[in-house]
């Protein structure tokens, strides 16, 4: 699962940062590869989500790191629910989004199904609504840190710890 969270981590930082760059940059080829490498990185992150969920629901719950009360429980069970709807509906919004607009998706060499035609009006909502997602995920991922950062500073339960990479760990 370690392994699994820094890959997912990793794709969206790549999807991010491939995105944010197109809005910057001229020229039509580089920003379709752009575009692409954001789209491959989503699919990634589709298929990271699938094999975490299979993971989890194999592998069970995951240890409580220790007493904690109800509220803060609540708070984090919700926000890892949610950070999960998220992680699905990004990609698949993105993908909708592609297919409304026209544009088939590929994913190494595969063209993928059309999720919906192509369609105008539904490209417009569908990319509003990926953006809002992408900007409620950023506000997850950074109360997720924020959460991590307190366990290790102000808990000191080991957490964050017990996140890293195995030759990282003490």
């Amino acid at each position: 699962m370690i392994v699994l969270h820094w890959l997912t981590v990793l794709c969206l930082c790549c999807a991010a940062a491939l995105i944010l760059t197109r809005d910057e940059v001229s020229g039509r080829a580089l920003r379709q590869w752009l575009l692409e490498g954001h789209r491959h990185f989503g699919l990634f992150v589709l298929m990271l989500f699938v094999i975490r969920v299979v993971t989890r629901i194999r592998a069970g719950k995951l240890p409580q790191p220790g007493p904690m009360s109800r509220l803060l429980h609540l708070t984090a069970v919700l926000t890892h629910i949610a950070m999960y709807a998220l992680l699905l509906a990004l990609p698949l919004l993105g993908w909708a989004l592609s297919n409304a607009q026209d544009k088939p998706v590929h994913f190494f060499g595969l063209t993928l199904p059309a999720l919906v035609g192509a369609d105008e009006d539904l490209a417009d909502s569908l990319q509003g609504w990926h953006v809002d997602a992408a900007w409620a995920l950023l506000a997850l991922v950074l109360l997720h840190v924020g959460a991590a950062l307190w366990h290790h500073f102000v808990r000191r339960d080991g957490v964050l710890r017990s996140m890293l990479p195995a030759r990282s760990r003490p």
